[in-house]
């Protein structure tokens, strides 16, 4: 979700240079089943523009309603919307609507931190009983130990002497990346879908044959490296690397190139036969390779969903690092039991504690 937040904090941007008012509508709780989990959120402006999602649409009309009244009051409101009788769904969500309102110096702090790849925290405290109070509102928390509320409506001394308040915490990671080592069509595809999901996409070309950004459309940067020269900044659990160069010679030596790198995915393109010879040349070169890098290596790349054209292909390499991301064994839903989301919130009733 946190690219959700950092297209928000884009969308507020431009908002607040133009004069638009802006609320933000959180789904703190959910009882029962919805389609998307606590914690999604949606930008409401003053002019109607909205940015995000709290469902899959059916709920959005509502959340816009309720939200004329912070707007006009600046007081923060805890919204339910019982899909039961309304959709035939079985889940009641429970909606904070609050101002949003930060000031230009907490924007580029906050653009600063999503830029450097650190996890955060957002807090959102609020009574579970439907209802308007000013004691209620998100904070922001970095690592480096600066906070900062969504609206300065949020008074920190009056919450801390709360205690009965709800607190719903989630832990935001970075911004899942999708290093492209490779410039062909089905790069191109792939960049335009991954782009689609909300990842942030980086290619990778050759410096013989350069590149722009613009011939990758949903790329955020292009870099025309040789294997020798190939530096990837931050790399962690959130980045997945592909090597599609079509030519074994320069995937070998691009491989060979990020051994040094824990990303959670490595994808190589083509048949069994071209990964088993691919990394018999690897391994020679470099027998002391850490096994968690080889396990992280998948080839060929994406699953087994009978894709053919590229656009497809990428649907099933982007569908396969989502599984891997996210610990799970491909299935038909149908086939799986329980929920379909699996719960990782974290709520408790308790005094939000701030820094002093």
């Amino acid at each position: 979700m946190t690219h959700e937040f950092k297209e928000i904090i884009e969308s507020y941007t431009i908002a607040r240079q133009q004069g638009i008012p802006a609320v933000m509508a959180t789904v703190v709780d959910v009882e029962g089943s919805s389609y998307r989990r606590p914690g999604v959120g949606m930008l409401i402006l003053k002019n109607g523009v909205s940015k995000g999602a709290v469902s899959g649409g059916c709920v959005e009309k509502e959340v816009f309603r309720q939200a004329q009244s912070v707007f006009e009051t600046g007081i923060p409101k805890i919204m339910t919307y019982d899909g039961k009788y309304r959709l035939g769904c079985e889940g009641v969500l429970y909606i904070l609507i609050e101002t949003f309102d930060i000031d230009e110096k907490v924007i580029a702090v906050i653009q600063r931190q999503l830029a450097t790849r650190a996890p955060f925290e957002i807090t959102s405290l609020y009574h579970k009983k439907e209802q308007s109070t000013i004691d209620m509102g998100s904070i922001v928390r970095f690592k480096t130990g600066q906070e900062f509320p969504f609206s300065n409506t949020l008074d920190f001394e009056t919450i801390s002497h709360q205690t009965l308040l709800e607190s719903f915490q989630r832990k935001m990671q970075p911004c899942f990346r999708l290093v492209i080592i490779g410039t062909e069509h089905d790069a191109v595809q792939l960049c335009q879908l991954a782009s689609a999901t909300g990842w942030e996409i980086e290619i990778i070309g050759s410096p013989k044959n350069p590149k722009r950004l613009n011939e990758f459309p949903g790329a955020s940067k292009v870099y025309n490296l040789s294997p020798e020269d190939l530096k990837i900044s931050h790399v962690d659990h959130q980045t997945a690397i592909i090597l599609m160069t079509h030519n074994f010679a320069k995937d070998l030596l691009y491989l060979q190139a990020i051994k040094e790198y824990a990303p959670i995915y490595i994808g190589l393109l083509g048949p069994a036969r071209r990964r088993e010879k691919l990394l018999t040349a690897f391994i020679e070169y470099y027998p002391e390779i850490r096994d968690e890098f080889l396990e992280a290596i998948h080839g060929p790349a994406g699953l087994n969903l009978g894709a053919e054209t590229p656009q497809e292909i990428a649907i099933s390499i982007i569908a396969e690092i989502l599984s891997v991301c996210r610990n799970q064994n491909p299935i038909p839903l149908q086939q799986k039991d329980g929920a379909i989301h699996d719960d990782h919130k974290r709520k408790s009733r308790h005094v939000f504690s701030p820094k002093t």
